[in-house]
C-alpha cells in the first residue's frame, strides 16, 4: 500500500491563489496542486497572497495577507471591528452579491447533496435596509484593564472582542448593554471570568418590539448587588430581569429569573398578529423578514377551508397563527414545554379557536396522531439546524399528506431530508430562500414538496 501523498503546502507557507468559491462559512476555495486551501478573508473571484495557518491531509486554511486583485464586489467592512469579531462574516461583500451567494449555497446543497437535476428556485427575499435588524442581543462582558466592557467572541474561540456599537443591532439594545457597563464600572461590579470562575457579571441579553419596547436582563454568577443602582441606569425600560446563573458553563442563562421592575412580558407583533415574549421566549430576531418568511410558507402552502394542517417543531405556535385562518384545523407538536404553553396563550390571545398544540418530540407524537386522525392534509416542517429524525420523515411518508412545507435554517440538511421525501412520493415543487440574516452566512429556506404517488 504506497503512503498518502504529503500535502503541497505546510504551516507557515505564503502562497499565491485564485479564489473559485466561497464556503457557507464565508471562507474563499483556492486549489494547490488540486489540493483545497480555505482562506479566510477571500472572496470569489480574488486572486489573494495567504498565509498558511493550519495543514490537514486533505485541506488547509490560511489567512489574506495581500488581496493582489479584489472582486468587484469587494466593500471596505461598515463594522469597524469585522475582522475580529465572531459575530459577521459578510460585511466585504455588497449586499446583492451576499443574497447571490446565498441563493447559490440553497441551489448547490438541493442539488450536490439531494440529487435534485432541476431546481425550481424563486429569487431569495432580501431586506431594503440590510443593517439594524436584530431585535435581540447577548452580550457577554469581560476586562479591558480594569474596565468592564461587552463584546463578541472571535470565530471559534472564547476571545471576548469588545465593541461599542454591533451594526445589525437595534440601536436600543445596544445602547441597554452600554448602560449596564456603566453601572458596572460605576458600582465596581466585578466581571466573571470564566476560566476561573470567579467574578459577578456575566451577560446582558436585551429585546425589543415593533411597538418600541425594550427588555433587558442581566444575568450574574450570584445574586444581585447594587440593584438599585442598575435599575436607576435602566429606568426608562420596559421590563428589567435578572438571571442567576451559578454554574461554570457556555450557557447564558441559569434556571432563576427574577423580575426587578416593569412588565412580565412584552408584546411583539409580526404581520397581524401579536406574541408574548418572556425572557426565554424564541421569536425569529428579525420581524421583517419573519413575516416574509411566514407569509412566504402560507403561500406555499395554499391552505384550504376543509383542511387539517400539522405544524411540526411548532415553537410558540407563530406560523401555526399565521395559517389557521386558511384552515379548518392546526396541530402544532413541539418537545419544549414552556413553548407549548406559550402558543396556546398566543392562541387565546390571537382569537385563533382552530389551533391545538401537543407537547412531545415530533418523531413520537406524529405516528401517534397519524394512527388517530382520518386525515391530514399538510404538513409544514420548521426543525432545528439538524433537520428531521428519519421516524418523522417516516411517519410524513406514512401520512397521506399530499404537501409539505419545509421551512430551513440548514441548506444541507434541507436537502437531505427533500432528498429522504422524493425518493418516498414527493416531487420537489418550489423553492424560495429568505435572507434572515444579513452580513452573516445564515440563510432560510421554504420548500413546498408536492406528493406524486397519489
Amino acid at each position: 500500500m504506497s503512503p498518502k501523498p504529503r500535502p503541497p503546502v505546510e504551516k507557515n507557507d505564503d502562497i499565491t491563489v485564485s479564489i473559485e468559491s466561497l464556503t457557507n462559512e464565508g471562507q474563499g476555495v483556492a486549489r494547490v496542486d488540486g489540493f483545497t486551501v480555505f482562506v479566510v478573508g477571500a472572496l470569489a473571484g480574488e486572486e489573494v497572497k495567504a498565509h498558511i495557518i493550519k495543514v490537514q491531509p486533505t485541506y488547509a486554511i490560511a489567512k489574506t495577507v495581500e488581496i493582489l486583485k479584489p472582486s468587484p464586489n469587494r466593500v471596505n467592512p461598515a463594522c469597524p471591528v469585522f475582522a475580529q469579531c465572531g459575530g459577521c462574516t459578510l460585511w466585504h461583500l455588497k449586499y446583492p452579491a451576499q443574497l447571490q451567494q446565498k441563493q447559490q449555497w440553497v441551489q448547490d446543497a438541493l442539488t450536490r447533496l439531494g440529487g435534485f437535476s432541476d431546481v425550481p428556485m424563486q429569487p431569495i427575499v432580501g431586506m431594503e435596509e440590510p443593517t439594524r435588524y436584530r431585535n435581540k442581543g447577548s452580550f457577554p462582558f469581560g476586562l479591558v484593564g480594569n474596565a468592564a466592557v461587552f463584546g463578541f467572541y472571535a470565530e471559534r474561540s472564547h476571545r471576548l472582542v469588545p465593541f461599542s456599537d454591533c451594526l445589525i443591532q437595534d440601536e436600543r439594545i445596544v445602547d441597554a448593554a452600554r448602560r449596564v457597563a456603566a453601572w458596572a464600572n460605576a458600582c465596581g461590579v466585578p466581571i466573571y471570568d470564566e476560566t476561573t470562575g470567579n467574578g459577578q457579571l456575566r451577560h446582558v441579553v436585551a429585546r425589543t418590539t415593533a411597538e418600541g419596547e425594550l427588555m433587558v436582563v442581566v444575568v450574574t454568577k450570584g445574586q444581585l448587588k447594587k440593584k438599585d443602582d442598575l435599575l436607576s441606569f435602566l429606568e426608562d425600560c420596559d421590563s428589567v430581569w435578572h438571571n442567576e446563573n451559578p454554574k461554570q458553563t457556555n450557557v447564558v442563562f441559569g434556571e432563576r429569573f427574577t423580575l426587578l421592575s416593569g412588565k412580565p412580558a412584552l408584546t411583539e407583533t409580526i404581520g397581524e398578529k401579536q406574541f408574548s415574549v418572556s425572557p426565554q421566549s424564541f421569536l425569529q430576531v428579525n420581524r421583517i423578514q419573519t413575516q416574509a418568511l411566514y407569509e412566504t410558507a402560507r403561500e406555499f402552502l395554499a391552505a384550504k377551508n376543509t383542511e387539517t394542517v400539522v405544524d411540526a417543531y411548532c415553537g410558540v405556535g407563530t406560523i401555526s397563527l399565521f395559517i389557521a385562518e386558511d384552515c379548518a384545523r392546526v396541530v402544532g407538536i413541539e418537545q419544549v414545554a414552556p413553548a407549548i404553553e406559550d402558543a396556546k396563550a398566543n392562541a387565546a390571545a390571537n382569537g385563533v379557536k382552530n389551533a391545538e398544540f401537543l407537547c412531545g418530540n415530533v418523531e413520537d407524537v406524529l405516528p401517534r396522531l397519524i394512527a388517530k386522525e382520518q386525515k391530514i392534509d399538510a404538513i409544514v416542517l420548521d426543525p432545528p439546524r439538524k433537520g428531521c429524525e428519519e421516524a418523522a420523515l417516516q411517519a410524513i411518508v406514512k401520512s397521506g399528506a399530499n404537501r409539505v412545507i419545509y421551512v430551513s435554517c440548514n441548506p444541507a440538511t434541507l436537502a437531505r431530508d427533500c432528498k429522504y421525501l422524493a425518493a418516498n412520493g414527493f416531487s420537489l415543487a418550489a423553492v424560495r430562500p429568505v435572507d434572515m440574516f444579513p452580513q452573516t452566512c445564515h440563510v432560510e429556506a421554504v420548500v413546498l414538496m408536492s406528493r406524486v404517488d397519489k
